[in-house]
């Protein structure tokens, strides 16, 4: 009897790196890491400048203050300006996300789909066809069979 080696623990680390979720993954956290330059040029170039036509370009300075007196040291200050910047980045980076990659690839998917559906329904009309085509030679041999030397029409194998 033959023993299974067990795979070493390189080969195992190997074949952990080929899995396809590992290497997709590892895709999206570069694209996500060369992803985040843009949408930071977007709030600083864009956002920024739209929320400072109201007021302040740096949205790290709107705060709400809980306490009498806010000064700089002193005080509790509720800091909701950072959290709207965040959440803006995080919508743009979504919306810019979904509408470059997720939804062109959603439709290049669905499309890849459709075709591989068409050639398979192609592929079982020329089976059926074929099929059909078979049954009838197989009918027509049959029926020249069954014809036979006895009634003067047709032909046998042996007469030919």
């Amino acid at each position: 009897m033959s023993e299974k080696k067990e795979p070493t623990v390189l080969q195992g680390f190997k074949a952990f790196l080929m899995r396809g979720n590992v290497v997709d993954l590892a895709v999206a956290v570069v694209i996500g890491a060369a992803f985040t330059n843009i949408v930071n040029a977007v709030v600083k170039g864009i956002i920024n400048p739209v929320v400072g036509a109201i007021g302040t370009q740096n949205l790290d300075d709107y705060s709400s203050c809980l306490t009498p007196t806010c000064t700089k040291d002193e005080g509790i200050q509720i800091m909701w300006g950072s959290v709207l910047g965040a959440t803006l980045s995080f919508l743009i980076t979504a919306a810019v996300v979904y509408f470059l990659m997720v939804l062109p690839m959603s439709k290049y998917l669905a499309r890849q789909a459709a075709r591989k559906k068409a050639q398979e329904n192609t592929q079982e009309v020329m089976e059926v066809t074929e099929l059909e085509l078979l049954t009838e030679i197989r009918d027509a041999l049959l029926a020249q069979r069954g014809s036979g030397p006895g009634t003067g029409t047709g032909s046998t194998p042996g007469n030919r």
